[in-house]
């Protein structure tokens, strides 16, 4: 026990050191990117680093596997050169009996990254797209999101805005069923219009009503003077591809909120199979990065001594990227649905798992 808990250490040691080095690199280029975008206008620095801030952690999240593999290959060489592989073969320790522990640390490493670490970085995803959208677009006022089983808008100009509430969408993101507007006051925020339509269909600059009612809240009465409509226009600065964009990009729901997000989708008639992905490499993830300490720590079991390690080092990187590709991949496939879902996600992390089993009992019983 006890040495299984020194090579936790040195492997979260090793986790934390090659982490540091990427975030740090990743922090920089993001900040270069942002300058490059926004260091002409009058945005200050620390909106610049901030907004940098904002979007690292959703990169970093996603090359963790990557990081793992990395670490655990440097624990490896780190002990061969040190000559404590040796001492610890000597001591009849098998390599599979030694890689117990680290397997498991890194597997419930990954449990807690996914379960803590998630549900921040959407957050801060969430929080760097509205920060990008009100440097880009200061007087876009145009929101989108669900709730439930109904599609809410948020549209705006200088007279006021205008929150619209849909019972349905089709997939293209265009026709809408069961459709209410409510129009407000800029400056008092006072409601002014409310609209209730059958359907409606989003077209360039206006929503085009059918089977409509309109109400006068300003009025003395409201109903009585309510007045009905075959067909209505309504301005919106709205397009179908914002919407769909805001339902097909992943990443800005936590994995917690997945399995309602979808749920609501399927509802609204949205398609929520890039969702769905998302949440099984989700629940893959751990796996998948406990195959890549093994795989890392695998290709590299030798002394230094025997020779070949730059060749060994090369051969686990290009390992670590092969899967890794292999797994956004087999994801993509998923997405389109060219295979099953649950054959795309968690392929990839149990034949990484097999394979190094298998490299591992071949260098050990030869």
């Amino acid at each position: 026990m006890t040495l299984g808990l020194y090579l936790v250490r040195r492997l979260a040691f090793s986790f934390l050191l090659i982490g540091a080095v990427f975030f740090g690199m990743l922090m920089l280029f993001e900040t270069v990117e942002m300058v490059r975008r926004f260091g002409g206008s009058d945005t200050p620095m620390s909106k610049i680093v901030w907004l940098a801030l904002l979007h690292v952690p959703a990169t970093f999240y996603q090359i963790m596997p990557l990081l793992t593999i990395l670490s655990s290959m440097t624990l490896v060489l780190g002990m061969a050169r040190s000559s404590e592989l040796v001492v610890i073969r000597s001591a009849g320790r098998s390599a599979l009996r030694m890689l117990r522990e680290p397997f498991l640390a890194t597997l419930v490493f990954g449990i807690l990254l996914v379960a803590l670490f998630n549900p921040l970085v959407a957050a801060a995803t969430r929080a760097y797209h509205a920060e990008l959208q009100s440097l880009q677009y200061p007087d876009q006022q145009a929101q989108i999101s669900l709730e439930g089983s109904a599609v809410w808008m948020r549209q705006g100009d200088d007279s006021g805005q205008t929150v619209i509430r849909a019972q349905s969408i089709e997939p293209e993101g265009l026709r809408f069923s069961g459709v209410s507007f409510l129009m407000f006051e800029r400056e008092s925020g006072r409601p002014l219009v409310r609209i209730e339509a059958m359907s409606a269909v989003l077209e360039e600059g206006l929503w085009r009503l059918d089977n409509a009612k309109r109400w006068d809240l300003a009025a003395d009465n409201p109903e009585r003077d309510a007045e009905e409509f075959t067909q209505l226009e309504v301005p919106s600065d709205l397009t179908g591809a914002q919407i769909r964009e805001r339902f097909t990009h992943t990443g800005v729901v936590s994995v917690w909120a997945l399995p309602a997000f979808v749920q609501a989708l399927d509802t609204a008639g949205l398609s929520s199979r890039s969702h769905r992905a998302q949440f099984l490499s989700q629940l893959a993830l751990p796996a998948l990065m406990a195959a890549m300490m093994l795989v890392g720590a695998v290709l590299c079991f030798k002394h230094v001594r025997a020779g070949n390690a730059g060749t060994r080092i090369l051969i686990t990187v290009l390992a670590g990227f092969a899967l890794f590709f292999l797994r956004n991949f087999a994801q993509v496939l998923g997405e389109n649905g060219q295979i099953p879902l649950a054959l795309a996600i968690w392929t990839p992390p149990i034949a990484s798992m097999l394979l190094a089993l298998g490299v591992l009992l071949h260098l050990e019983d030869g």
